[in-house]
C-alpha cells in the first residue's frame, strides 16, 4: 500500500499560494484519475483507490502545515503504511520557481511541515516530490503564504500538469528510475 500526501494548509484563503502547492499537485492528480477526497480520518481528506495494481491512499493532511506529520503518522499506524512507501509532494524555496526534483530522503531544508514529518515519523528517510517556488526577500512566512503572481502561477501549472505522469511512474517503477527519469 502506497500513502500520497500533498503538504498544505486547509481554507480557501490558502488557495493558489506557495505553501500549498502539495494539495495543488493532488487535485490535479484526482482530476486526472477522476477521484475525489470522499473520506476523513484523524484530521485529513482522503480516497483509497486501486492504481497500477497498487492499493494507494492520497491524502491532504487537514492541520496546518506544521503539524502535517502528527496526520501522516496516524495514517501510517492505521493503515500499516511502510516508511517507504510514503510520497510526500511539498514547495521547496531551494528549487527555482517551476523545476522540481525527486528525493528518497533529505532534511527538512527548514520546511516547519518537513519538520514535523520527520519528527513524528523518526527518520527522514521518505520519498518526496519537492515542487521549486524560489525565495524572495520578503519575511519567509509572508512569501510561502502569499499567493502566486499570474506569471507565477503560470509555470506552477506547468509543472503541476505533468505531476500525475510522475505520480502514476511512482505507482510502477522503481524509486531510482523515477528519480533517472525525471531527474
Amino acid at each position: 500500500m502506497k500513502l500520497i500526501v500533498g503538504l498544505g494548509n486547509k481554507g480557501s484563503e490558502y488557495n493558489n499560494t506557495r505553501h500549498n502547492v502539495g494539495f495543488m499537485v493532488i487535485d490535479e492528480y484526482l482530476n486526472k484519475h477522476n477521484l475525489v477526497l470522499n473520506k476523513e480520518k484523524f484530521d485529513g481528506l482522503y480516497c483509497d483507490t486501486v492504481i497500477s495494481d497498487e492499493k494507494v491512499i492520497i491524502l491532504k493532511p487537514q492541520k496546518y502545515m506544521n503539524l502535517s506529520g502528527e496526520v501522516i503518522l496516524k495514517f501510517v499506524n492505521y493503515f500499516k503504511i511502510k516508511v517507504e512507501d510514503i510520497l510526500v509532494i511539498h514547495d521547496d524555496m531551494d528549487l527555482e520557481l517551476g523545476s522540481f526534483k525527486i528525493r528518497y530522503k533529505g532534511g527538512s531544508g527548514g520546511h516547519n511541515g518537513l519538520k514535523n514529518i520527520e519528527a513524528n515519523l523518526k527518520t527522514n528517510e521518505y520519498k518526496r516530490i519537492k515542487i521549486g517556488i524560489s525565495k524572495n526577500n520578503i519575511d519567509v512566512i509572508d512569501y510561502v503564504l502569499g499567493k502566486f503572481k499570474s506569471d507565477e502561477l503560470e509555470k506552477i501549472n506547468d509543472v503541476i500538469k505533468i505531476m500525475p505522469d510522475v505520480i502514476d511512474d511512482f505507482l510502477k517503477i522503481s524509486f531510482e528510475n523515477l528519480m533517472n527519469k525525471y531527474n
